[in-house]
């Protein structure tokens, strides 16, 4: 190789710079929302037994339900859920080698954002 060829390596890596394919974020956000789920598995199953005690326990459930904080954090819970599974589904079809070429990668990752994002916003709409 020529002098001219070599570039200089950077001394630290800028990820902030790097600008990753929709495949690759739509997998990253599937570890992400695999990982907030089952970290939040204990306060679904706290809310769960509120909401089954007694009546009194479930005014107790409804009354933290009602908080907007609250509502933000289930609504967050069921984008994790439904892009969780919607990219589980493709990953399914991608372990049993359909849909393995980069355009056809690409539009069932653009499908797994899109279906996903669209039923949060109507099952969020519905429920909120």
């Amino acid at each position: 190789m020529t002098e001219a060829t070599v570039r200089e390596r950077p001394k630290h890596l800028a990820i902030w710079q790097i600008h990753f394919p929709l495949p690759a974020i739509v997998s990253i956000l599937h570890r992400i929302s695999g990982a907030g789920l089952f970290l939040f598995l204990p306060f679904l199953i706290c809310l769960l037994d509120k909401s089954l005690l007694s009546s009194d326990s479930f005014e107790g459930f409804r009354a933290v339900i009602a908080h907007p904080l609250a509502k933000l954090v289930l609504l967050g819970l069921l984008w994790a859920y439904l892009h969780h599974f919607c990219a589980g589904i493709r990953y399914l079809f991608l372990d049993i080698d359909k849909g393995l070429d980069l355009p056809c990668a690409r539009k069932s990752a653009v499908a797994v954002v899109i279906v996903s994002l669209s039923l949060t916003v109507v099952i969020g709409g519905v429920l909120w």
